[in-house]
């Protein structure tokens, strides 16, 4: 871990979104090296849609290790992501992960996109 991993993080992983997390990394045979990335991307229903999955770091990275689990946010996504939870939810009628984020204004039906 780097000196960059004692930041506060932005954001928050439920026990549930880690648990399903290492479950991926593991049946997916991720390399150890590689971390979670949590950022934005322009498009989606409402302008602007949600990453999330596993990278190696990249020098425009901040680190941090948030219930075990390293995970890497460009410092340019942290403004979109400040304050959000990833939770994993597992009902009957919706199965993944849900992102909580205070920064929205809107969001689409679905969940994954948002605007700002």
């Amino acid at each position: 871990m780097t000196e960059e991993s004692t930041l506060t993080a932005p954001i928050g992983l439920t026990d549930g979104a880690v648990k399903q997390l290492n479950l991926v990394k593991e049946s997916q045979n991720i390399p150890a090296e590689f971390g979670l990335r949590i950022g934005v991307k322009g498009g989606g229903c409402s302008g602007l849609s949600y990453e999330l999955g596993f990278d190696e770091k990249k020098a425009s990275d901040d680190t941090y290790v948030i219930n075990g689990l390293e995970v890497f946010i460009q410092k340019a996504h942290a403004i979109y992501l400040i304050g959000m939870e990833i939770d994993w939810v597992e009902g009957l009628n919706n199965r993944g992960f849900s992102f909580n984020n205070p920064n929205a204004k809107s969001t689409c039906g679905c969940g994954t996109s948002f605007s700002a």
